[in-house]
């Protein structure tokens, strides 16, 4: 008895026996099991864009599974690529608010990375982790390769929380971390640059949507203040990951010497930038040096090349800048709006 033939079987290479070529080669960087996973352009000039949208499915797929992903070896339009690419990865991009450091817009959806000296680091962090609302996807473009240095090194945030001392991890997971900001006085953003608006009704009004306590302050200042959890939980995982910026904003982060003359300056309270437990408890030092150890136990660097991009899922794994010198522009783009209470779980959401 004969059937009907599949004729889903006659595709591209079906008369020679073979499969169509994967255009892409999947990779690790170095050691598997840590991120970023490498899609290297294994056809020339194909456009990441394209590539992207037309395998998102398989991008989400691999994205989920390793929590960074290393775009090699595209073609990327100098015009319309990296905001293609973005489009293709991304729910669609998200404004850089509440601004804790200065960046440029270049077009729609797309900033500077941090306009800091070239000469400092910035530490590993996980983006917007201050706030109760941040971007769940980061997309990154080396434009310009640097001379020297200039990585954007990456950590898991899930192995950064099982690399602290468990006895100051879970301090911070039963109190929670108050994130501490004085705006203006020429010692912070002004408080017209961090919210993009010269309307303090528009401040206050955006204070109060996204859980910030807020008082005006002479001399045209703004303190605000801020209790989120410090750790947050993965979706389908019982794993907690390390998601906040304590170590950014305690005033340990600062050179000695620096601290010592805010200090002498100024009072406390008045700082720039601090933080505290959730219940306003000092946070010793020690604890910062703990954070900061695991941080630097998992970080991984790798060189950029121009037209890298990089998607990271922000929950899951963090990312910083390292010194340069020369020319370097990396643009950054954020999209995917999620907040604290989405992943909240356990004795820390009782800091929502």
């Amino acid at each position: 008895m004969s059937s009907t033939p599949d004729f889903r079987s006659f595709g591209p290479g079906a008369m020679t026996g073979t499969q169509p070529a994967d255009p892409v080669r999947v990779h690790p960087l170095a050691d598997a099991g840590t991120p970023p996973l490498v899609i290297e352009a294994a056809v020339p000039r194909l456009p990441a864009g394209q590539w992207a949208a037309d395998n998102r499915a398989r991008v989400d797929s691999l994205l989920a599974e390793h929590g960074a992903l290393l775009f090699r070896g595209f073609a990327v339009d100098p015009d319309t690529g990296f905001q293609s690419f973005a489009a293709a990865v991304g729910s669609g991009s998200l404004e850089y608010t509440q601004r804790s450091t200065r960046r440029t817009l270049e077009k729609k959806g797309i900033y500077t990375s941090t306009e800091y000296p070239a000469t400092h680091s910035i530490a590993l962090h996980s983006e917007n982790a201050f706030q109760y609302a941040w971007p769940q996807r980061i997309m990154f473009h080396s434009v310009t390769v640097a001379e020297t240095g200039g990585a954007t090194p990456i950590a898991d945030n899930a192995a950064v929380f099982d690399a602290i001392d468990p006895a100051v991890r879970e301090e911070f997971v039963r109190r929670g971390i108050t994130y501490a900001r004085n705006f203006g006085a020429g010692l912070e953003l002004t408080w017209q640059e961090a919210f993009q608006t010269e309307d303090r009704a528009e401040v206050e009004a955006y204070c109060a949507d996204h859980r910030l306590a807020c008082e005006w302050k002479d001399g045209d200042r703004l303190m605000t203040r801020e209790v989120l959890p410090a750790t947050l939980h993965l979706r389908g995982a019982d794993r907690r990951v390390w998601f906040n910026q304590v170590h950014l904003f305690h005033v340990s982060n600062l050179e000695p010497a620096i601290r010592a003359a805010l200090l002498e300056a100024l009072p406390e309270e008045d700082l720039p930038r601090h933080a505290y437990f959730g219940d306003g408890g000092v946070i010793p030092d020690a604890y910062l040096d703990d954070i900061r150890a695991a941080y630097a136990a998992h970080t991984v660097r790798f060189p950029w090349r121009r037209n890298d991009m990089m998607l990271v899922d922000n929950l899951r794994v963090c990312h910083g800048r390292e010194p340069f010198t020369g020319d370097r522009k990396v643009l950054v783009s954020m999209s995917d709006p999620a907040d604290h209470g989405a992943f909240a779980a356990g004795p820390d959401a009782a800091h929502q």
